[in-house]
């Protein structure tokens, strides 16, 4: 219930507030409610499969496999929308849908490393290979994520705001009025995010006691 009321919010708030009239940008700046906290989500989500990955390393219990896997599963998920709405909003600021930018390219990677995690966790039958294979590659993933979308880009020359020198998050594209609706927009796509991961790990429970 709170997701929705802070996505109501957000779609409601996010098209009527007023926005900084900025060159290239214009009104196309309101993309940052959605494509923004699409990847924050994302992060959050494989940040808590890094934790249960770790977890189920050190006890083995298939329960702490279920949650790596599903906040993962729904991680890719909004890592997916994150590429769509950024190449949309790459499409009406660069007159492109996609650049040869390192933060896009590294973006691809990272949602890359992340699809051979579901091909190799399909690939395994037996269900203790399977989750101790996943769990140290859903770490090698994070790390990779780690490089190409926090650290690489920020040492080379980029498009993408608040990377290569191009300033992000600060008083040029996020002004007061937007922090009134950007912050329970962040609040709200977590929350959808977290609620979907629950119950994805909910129907793997029931399906795990039923086959016991």
């Amino acid at each position: 219930i709170l997701s929705i009321v802070f996505l109501l919010y957000t779609i409601f708030a996010g098209f009527l507030s007023e926005v900084p009239r900025l060159p290239i940008l214009h009104e196309t700046i309101r993309n940052q409610y959605f494509h923004v906290c699409m990847w924050f989500v994302m992060m959050i989500l494989f940040t808590v499969g890094l934790i249960f990955s770790i977890r189920h390393l050190a006890s083995n219990k298939q329960e702490h496999d279920i949650i790596a896997n599903e906040s993962t599963n729904v991680g890719i998920v909004f890592g997916i929308l994150g590429l769509i709405t950024g190449s949309i909003w790459a499409k009406f600021t660069w007159g492109a849908w996609w650049t040869n930018d390192v933060k896009l390219n590294g973006a691809a990677i990272t949602m890359l490393t992340y699809f051979a995690y579901i091909i190799l966790r399909s690939s395994i039958t037996d269900e203790q290979k399977r989750g101790k294979v996943a769990a140290v590659y859903n770490i090698f993933a994070y790390v990779m994520m780690l490089v190409f979308v926090l650290i690489y880009p920020r040492m080379n020359d980029s498009l993408h705001p608040g990377n290569g020198g191009n300033p992000g998050f600060s008083t040029y594209d996020l002004n007061n009025n937007m922090r009134m609706v950007f912050y329970p927009a962040v609040i709200g796509w977590t929350l959808l995010g977290v609620w979907i991961m629950t119950l994805r790990i909910r129907i793997q429970n029931i399906q795990l006691k039923n086959d016991l």
